[in-house]
């Protein structure tokens, strides 16, 4: 089936826009050294959505709303990782301390930012980001990161089911190959996101400066 063709026979079934909230947050997902170092063996050639996720993020910044980091760490044992990590071995470079847990030049997070860390591919799985959320009278919720249909993609179903509104921005997620990321894309807009540009995603931050 062609992009065309799927367009077509999701037309007045799937893909209604919900629009921005009244009280956004940003998350960030996953964006490590993992996915950026080539001699790793979970690199991704994905620095556009990191650089992406960067303007984003520094909008999200000047428009004053919440910035929360996910990474992944594990125990040394790896005992926390069940079966994701029985299925992806590959996991194990995010034992607790590993520099491919580290943050990329120019993510790193302030002082004042949340970073969430967690085990599995949801950010709210195990976590406390949904009651962080609440607790923050969030209603809407940016979503960017990698990869798009692991770990994002989770999140973004979550959100929905959370009662938040996932915003997904396009530019600022990635996959390590181009067909799932396209087709997750799809996916999420269909049924739980509104997925946007990075320049639309921008305009709707400067307008909530102030």
């Amino acid at each position: 089936m062609t992009a065309s063709d799927a367009q077509s026979n999701y037309a007045g079934v799937f893909g209604n826009r919900i629009g921005f909230g009244q009280r956004p947050a940003l998350l960030l997902i996953d964006f490590v050294q993992a996915y950026f170092d080539p001699e790793c063996a979970l690199y991704a050639g994905v620095e556009d959505a990191l650089a992406s996720a960067i303007r984003v993020r520094d909008a999200a910044r000047a428009a004053g709303i919440p910035v929360i980091y996910t990474n992944v760490v594990y125990h040394p044992s790896l005992v926390d990782g069940g079966r994701f990590m029985q299925k992806t071995r590959l996991l194990n470079v995010f034992v607790a301390g590993s520099p491919m847990g580290a943050w990329p030049a120019g993510l790193e997070p302030n002082a004042n930012e949340l970073v969430i860390s967690k085990q599995y591919p949801s950010a709210f799985f195990g976590t406390s980001l949904a009651a962080t959320l609440t607790a923050m009278g969030v209603d809407s919720v940016i979503l960017t990161g990698l990869s798009t249909s692991g770990c994002v993609r989770a999140t973004c179903v979550d959100t929905s089911s959370h009662g938040f509104i996932p915003i997904v921005v396009a530019d600022a997620c990635g996959d390590r190959h181009h067909a799932p990321h396209a087709a997750n894309l799809f996916d999420m807009n269909a049924k739980y996101a509104d997925v946007v540009s990075e320049a639309e995603v921008l305009e709707h931050l400067a307008g909530l400066k102030g």
